[in-house]
């Protein structure tokens, strides 16, 4: 038997999950009674039967914040933070739980979800050590002639969505400096994985969040649920995380009411190695930056730029490493490629590398679909790829490295911008001096130097152009959820 099947240990914790919608302190179903299937991406089979929420219930959740916000608004920080820090203790504690539950709806391997387990909880732990330092300013106007004080107020009601792939993480990341700051959310989280959210939910009910602090509402009726809120003119906050294409239409929903957006959308990756590049690192941190949720990542590395002196035995490399990969079921041993999230997914990574090598694309490793259940592609390598290639054009979202060689540091630096993405860049070089020249050329919110990752709690993540607007993490995620006032005054 193996660990998804039906009767095991993990499948029975996962049914013990609240499946209602979480509003107003209490669980509930959808107004209208609607259910929709939670899949095991593994398997296919069902894991769960999920409340489905109505415009009417995100009315009702929006209620809930509404009336909640003064009361925690003027909650005093310490005790804010005490609440999350209960709450990243909680996690922590049953974080093999929250692990395996994330495998079974994401379809992750079991290393990388208790990876993102711990992600996840840090964000808990680092805004409660923040929540007592929404600091304000004052001093002297330039004139002389007053005293300028500002003060950081919560922004309000903020509405929350979050994307399938990192389940826990996505959703962490913004309740953490939200609740920080004084604000009061709804949570609406991918219809594919909302086990988890629920979950959350019920830890943070646990931790003490008062009554219509957090709401969470499942639904695969994602944008009434979410237009309904954004009209709504007691929501002024919108944090999302999801596709580019996906973001634009919301921040056009959400100019209606003129509501605050944080936007952290899609990636187009460059992983550049010049020819001084310790190669074994290289392909270490190649292996992270895009096996990391076996590809299922903004973050992930979508594009490898090698220099030409080196660019075959980095393929050769890294072409080894990836078909080591066992694929499988992610809670079985040793496995460390779990299926992709659906079957759409796995087609489009399908599509996009036979069209690749149809174009002139060498496949070296992988690009063969496996027969049998579950949404799997193997781990894949493409070489000599054509410059137009749609694989270097659009995010992957699978375990594909897709491999173009280059002459000159002018010419990587020209590769690697040439996209209307800028989320993260990966540089790997010997040349300190070199490494941070061509990341101050590279036109992306962040860089790994050296690095296969750069996610941290405690640093501002985000991109530039069309990955988005905003930072979630750091002293920045925090600000992110207040407003500044300003009060002229003399003494």
């Amino acid at each position: 038997m193996t660990a998804h099947a039906p009767g095991s240990p993990a499948r029975a914790r996962a049914g013990t999950i609240p499946t209602d919608l979480f509003v107003g302190g209490g669980w509930r179903p959808a107004g209208d009674g609607e259910r929709f299937e939670v899949l095991d991406p593994a398997t296919g089979d069902t894991l769960a039967h999920v409340a489905g929420a109505t415009p009417q219930d995100a009315l009702d959740a929006v209620a809930a914040a509404d009336a909640a916000l003064p009361g925690w608004a003027a909650t005093p920080p310490r005790e804010r933070a005490e609440v999350l820090r209960r709450a990243f203790d909680l996690i922590i504690s049953r974080a093999e739980d929250f692990a395996e539950l994330i495998v079974l709806e994401n379809g992750k391997t079991l290393a990388d979800a208790r990876g993102e387990v711990a992600y996840a909880a840090e964000f808990f732990r680092w805004y409660a050590e923040e929540a007592v330092r929404v600091l304000g300013t004052v001093q002297t106007a330039p004139s002389g002639t007053n005293r300028i004080l500002v003060l950081r107020k919560p922004v309000g009601v903020c509405v929350l969505v979050t994307p399938w792939n990192f389940p826990a993480a996505m959703a962490t990341r913004k309740i953490g400096p939200a609740l920080a700051a004084g604000c009061t959310v709804v949570l609406k989280p991918a219809s594919d994985t909302p086990l988890t959210a629920l979950a959350l939910a019920a830890v943070l009910e646990e931790a003490g969040v008062p009554d219509g602090v957090v709401n969470v509402l499942p639904s695969r009726r994602s944008k009434a649920v979410v237009s309904t809120m954004l009209d709504d003119p007691r929501v002024r906050k919108l944090s999302f995380t999801g596709s580019t294409e996906v973001g634009r239409t919301l921040l056009a929903e959400a100019s209606r009411t003129v509501v605050n957006c944080s936007m952290e959308l899609g990636g187009n990756a460059p992983f550049l190695v010049f020819a001084d590049a310790d190669l074994d690192e290289a392909v270490a941190g190649a292996m992270v930056a895009k096996m990391r949720n076996g590809g299922e990542a903004c973050t992930a590395a979508n594009r490898f730029y090698a220099e030409r002196p080196i660019a075959a035995e980095f393929t050769r490399r890294l072409a080894d490493a990836m078909a080591a990969l066992r694929t499988g079921p992610g809670l079985e041993d040793g496995v460390r490629l779990g299926p992709l999230v659906n079957a759409e997914s796995r087609d489009k990574v399908a599509q996009l590398v036979d069209d690749s090598v149809r174009a002139g694309a060498t496949l070296v490793t992988g690009g063969i679909l496996p027969q049998g259940v579950g949404h799997y592609y193997p781990p894949t390598v493409l070489s000599d790829v054509p410059h137009d290639a749609s694989i270097l054009r659009e995010e992957i979202f699978g375990p594909v490295a897709p491999i173009v060689a280059f002459d000159t540091e002018d010419e990587a630096i020209r590769l690697a911008n040439a996209t209307e993405y800028g989320l993260v860049s990966y540089v790997y070089t010997s040349d300190l001096a070199r490494g941070l020249r061509v990341g101050e050329r590279l036109d992306s919110g962040m860089v790994g130097l050296n690095r296969g990752v750069v996610s941290d709690p405690a640093a501002p993540f985000g991109g530039t152009r069309q990955s988005g607007i905003g930072r979630e993490g750091g002293h920045e995620g925090l600000l992110d959820y207040t407003e500044s006032q300003y009060t002229a005054l003399n003494w």
